[in-house]
């Protein structure tokens, strides 16, 4: 398939879940644990570009994302304490 065709579809099938609602609570669910995911990887972004000048950089990936979006700022002050004194 084209890239932007499952993209469109993706795009169509955000929108309605928008409007209408997811109906499972499972649904809903993994919803909230992507948008906290997504939310984490932003904390670490402009971590990342706030801290270049001051040498912190944590990478972003799948772990990381779920400590900074699941516990917030006190998890991205976490990482960044471990990223300075243990590695």
């Amino acid at each position: 398939m084209e890239p932007i065709v499952v993209i469109s579809i993706l795009g169509g099938l955000i929108l309605m879940m928008l409007f209408f609602g997811a109906p499972f609570k499972p649904v809903r669910f993994v919803g909230q644990a992507v948008i906290k995911l997504l939310i984490g990887a932003l904390f670490l972004f402009f971590l990342n570009a706030a801290g270049n000048s001051v040498g912190i950089h944590v990478p972003i990936n799948f772990a990381t994302s779920a400590v900074s979006g699941f516990l917030g700022i006190p998890g991205l002050f976490a990482l960044v304490a471990i990223q300075t004194w243990i590695l």
